[in-house]
């Protein structure tokens, strides 16, 4: 019996030694593990910024371009008939989509959301208007009906809807 209360002596604090010293070492190890991941964040942040930003300034740039305002007067060329504009209209839009389409990894789901949307909106803004002109009439035809269109929405267009999300949700990020 002495012997076990000697062993027990000797167990109880090596025990109790062991417990606070793992405690203790652990404890350690987690804030160290801590720090570094917030230094990798830190380190992160500062590399990523910059392309999240860049990436809103694609963005807007790209809706600024799908704008009809801009896309008619950038895309319409003498000699074109309304269903060649209509064409090359759509097929703008488009290109420009998928030459953005990487942006998205930087941007909210949201604000990407908005961008698709927009894309759809005047794709189809410009189809329906599209088939009040005669397909062989001039392209200034088209060109101006689109502009009415757009001038008589008593709204914003989709593109300009998008472009104020992006910058609210960048003036709250950064």
């Amino acid at each position: 019996m002495n012997a076990l209360v000697e062993i027990l002596k000797i167990l109880i604090p090596a025990g109790a030694v062991f417990a606070a010293s793992y405690f203790l070492v652990k404890r350690f190890l987690d804030n160290d593990k801590n720090r570094r991941e917030h230094e990798l964040k830190k380190t992160n942040i500062g590399t990523i910024t910059p392309l999240k930003l860049q990436a809103y300034e694609r963005i807007v740039i790209y809706l600024e371009r799908i704008n009809p305002n801009t896309l008619i007067v950038r895309v319409n060329r003498h000699g074109m008939n309304s269903r060649q504009l209509q064409l090359e209209l759509v097929n703008a839009i488009k290109t420009e989509f998928e030459h953005n389409l990487s942006q998205q990894i930087y941007i909210s789901a949201g604000a990407w959301e908005m961008v698709k949307n927009a894309k759809e909106e005047i794709t189809q803004l410009i189809n329906l208007t599209a088939t009040k002109v005669p397909a062989d009439s001039p392209s200034n035809e088209l060109a101006m009906m689109i502009l009415s269109v757009c001038s008589n929405l008593g709204k914003k267009l989709p593109c300009e809807i998008a472009v104020d999300y992006i910058k609210k949700e960048i003036s709250q990020n950064f």
